[in-house]
């Protein structure tokens, strides 16, 4: 296999998007910003936006122009019954297992969430690590200085021997622009931003050259 480490996405990525977890969890950020922040109702979606595309996610936008605590935050938009979103898909699980080398989540949400999804998800115990958001801190995906940080904690210092998998190609792009190669999950449609794309988890063996 070329690669030695492959990096996962966490939401919207190792399910699909129409389980509708993202959307509650974006929900519930709203919530926090008009409850916990008493930012008024018809700014909060603009402000989260702008933050997100600003800093990378919405919790860096809110840490640094209103000196956000993180790990309340994190609590507060990741308290949803996973169970009612969330089923197992033995593929998937077949498909991650089936991969040799490295495996590790790298995402924009904390450890906690990772594991309860992971766990709803049938996932646990597939993956090496979990890279999150306070692993990367004060960075987080896209910016360069996150994927170091992963690499670092994979212990591969070549980016050419690392795989991004992502849900958003402006992801994929960052990881191409640091040298690794990259795979966006939800498409069948080719793109410069990755180095392929996929909606098939059989198909990604393939994709990784180890088949």
């Amino acid at each position: 296999m070329r690669f030695s480490t492959i990096f996962f996405d966490l939401d919207d990525t190792l399910y699909p998007a129409s389980t509708g977890l993202w959307r509650a969890i974006k929900e519930r950020m709203n919530l926090y910003m008009r409850e916990r922040m008493g930012i008024p109702e018809n700014e909060v979606p603009i402000l989260r936006e702008q933050y997100f595309k600003m800093y990378g996610t919405t919790l860096r936008g809110l840490q640094a122009r209103h000196n956000v605590d993180a790990q309340d935050y994190l609590a507060f938009v990741h308290d949803l019954p996973l169970q009612d979103f969330l089923t197992p898909n033995p593929v998937v699980r077949e498909v991650i297992a089936s991969l040799p080398g490295r495996k590790l989540i790298f995402t924009n949400a904390d450890v906690p969430h990772a594991r309860r999804v992971l766990a709803a998800l049938d996932l646990d115990g597939l993956f090496d690590t979990i890279v999150d958001v306070n692993a990367v801190a004060p960075y987080c995906k896209p910016m360069p200085e996150s994927f170091a940080i992963a690499q670092e904690l994979a212990d591969e210092p070549d980016p050419r021997k690392c795989v991004m998998i992502d849900d958003l190609p402006r992801t994929t792009r960052a990881a191409l622009d640091v040298g690794m190669a990259s795979i966006l999950y939800g498409t069948d449609e080719p793109t410069p931003e990755a180095s392929g794309v996929f909606t098939d988890w059989r198909h990604l063996p393939i994709l990784l050259g180890d088949e």
